[in-house]
């Protein structure tokens, strides 16, 4: 046999060692899904006149319409205008997701996965 020869118990270890990557990757990745779950991104339309908060985990923290928004009592402009600021920060919350997950999926695409 060959100097330095250890057989197949070398290659359990290495086994061993990536269970261990990997359980510290997901540590790493239920922590970064937590801190989405707290940052938020605002997303207005109208100038403004309609403000949506919504957090990285993709839930509306809040809704603000300008109050002189509903004096013109215009229903259809403030719906759509609704409907625009929340589709922004869905948008936004989304990107903000990607941006904080990428660096978790290319080490995942590292493990074979």
């Amino acid at each position: 046999m060959a100097k330095g020869y250890r057989g197949p118990a070398a290659g359990g270890r290495g086994q061993g060692n990536m269970m261990a990557q990997l359980a510290k990757l997901q540590e790493q990745m239920q922590q970064a899904q937590a801190d989405l779950a707290e940052e938020t991104v605002t997303e207005t339309a109208g100038g403004g006149a309609v403000s949506v908060t919504m957090t990285g985990a993709q839930v509306c923290k809040a809704i603000e319409i300008a109050p002189d928004l509903l004096e013109d009592a215009d229903v259809e402009m403030l719906q759509d205008l609704v409907l625009t600021a929340i589709n922004k920060a869905l948008d936004s919350s989304r990107q903000l997701s990607e941006e904080k997950m990428s660096p978790f999926t290319s080490m995942l695409g590292g493990f074979g996965f």
